[in-house]
C-alpha cells in the first residue's frame, strides 16, 4: 500500500533534504524513523529537494508498505524523530501517486528581516539595507510572470531536461521589519529561488533597473544574475495536489 505523509522542517542542521554520505538528511531520519516503527526497509521519496539549511513548512512525500496503517502512526512515527522534523499526517493514496510527478504547484518564501534579530538567525537573511524599493521590486517580480526560460537563475552544473517553469505567482510584501519574497510555479530549478531573490534586491537597491533584469533573465547566463542569497531564509510553503 502506499501512503503520503505531510511533513514539516526546520532544515538548519541538515544538509538537505536527500541522503547522502557523511551527511546527516531529512530523508534519511524520516526513513529510519518509519523503517524502525513498521520493521520494514522503507524509502521515502519527496516531492522535491530542499538545498542544505532550507526549511519547510509543508512538505510531503509517498512510501510504500506491505501494512495497512492509520492515523494513529503519525505519532508513533514522531517519538523517533528529533525535534526540527515533524510528520503532520498519514494519507492513503492509490498505488501510483507519486509525491514529486503529481504535484502541480509548489510555493515558497523567501524572509528577510531589515536589521538585526538573535531569535531569527537560522530564518531569516538579515539586512541592514532599509533604503531597498519595494515598489520596484514588485514591479521585477512580476516581470517573472512573462518567461518561462529561467536558465539565469539555475545553478550551472545541474541535471535537468530543460529550464521551463511557469511561474503563476510573484510578489513581495513588507510588515514592519520583515520583508517576505512569495513565488509559485509547477517546478523550480535547483538555486532559483535564491538567486531570484538576489536579483530583486539588487534592483531595490537599485544596481539593477527593470529594463537590466529583462535582459538578465533573456541572456539565460546565470553569471548576469544576481548571488545566492542565504539558504536560511527560504522556506518551502506549499504542494499541491489534485487528489488532496
Amino acid at each position: 500500500m502506499r501512503y503520503f505523509i505531510k511533513l514539516s522542517y526546520k532544515g538548519t542542521h541538515y544538509h538537505g533534504w536527500q541522503i547522502q554520505p557523511n551527511a546527516n538528511s531529512i530523508q534519511e531520519e524520516i526513513n529510519k524513523a518509519i523503517s524502525t516503527i513498521l520493521q520494514e526497509d522503507i524509502m521515502i521519496v519527496g516531492a522535491g529537494r530542499t538545498d542544505a539549511g532550507v526549511h519547510a513548512s509543508q512538505m510531503y512525500a509517498h512510501f510504500d508498505t506491505v501494512k495497512a496503517i492509520s492515523k494513529d502512526y503519525v505519532y508513533r512515527f514522531n517519538s523517533l524523530l528529533p525535534n526540527d522534523i515533524v510528520i503532520v499526517d498519514l494519507i492513503s493514496v492509490k498505488d501510483e501517486a507519486h509525491a514529486r510527478f503529481d504535484a502541480i504547484k509548489r510555493s515558497y518564501e523567501y524572509k528577510i528581516f531589515l536589521g538585526r534579530n538573535p531569535f531569527l538567525l537560522d530564518t531569516t537573511w538579515q539586512l541592514h539595507h532599509t533604503n531597498l524599493d519595494i515598489s520596484l521590486m514588485n514591479e521585477a517580480a512580476i516581470l517573472l510572470l512573462n518567461y518561462q526560460d529561467f536558465e539565469c537563475f539555475s545553478k550551472v552544473k545541474t541535471d535537468v531536461n530543460n529550464f521551463i517553469c511557469i511561474v503563476n505567482n510573484a510578489s513581495w510584501s513588507l510588515e514592519e521589519e520583515y520583508l517576505t519574497f512569495y513565488i509559485s510555479a509547477n517546478r523550480f530549478l535547483r538555486n532559483m529561488v535564491r538567486a531570484i531573490v538576489g536579483t530583486l534586491v539588487e534592483v531595490g537597491l537599485r544596481k539593477t533597473s527593470l529594463e537590466d533584469f529583462k535582459s538578465i533573465i533573456e541572456s539565460k547566463n546565470r553569471s548576469n544574475a544576481g548571488l545566492s542569497v542565504p539558504a536560511k531564509g527560504l522556506f518551502l510553503t506549499e504542494v499541491t495536489y489534485k487528489f488532496i
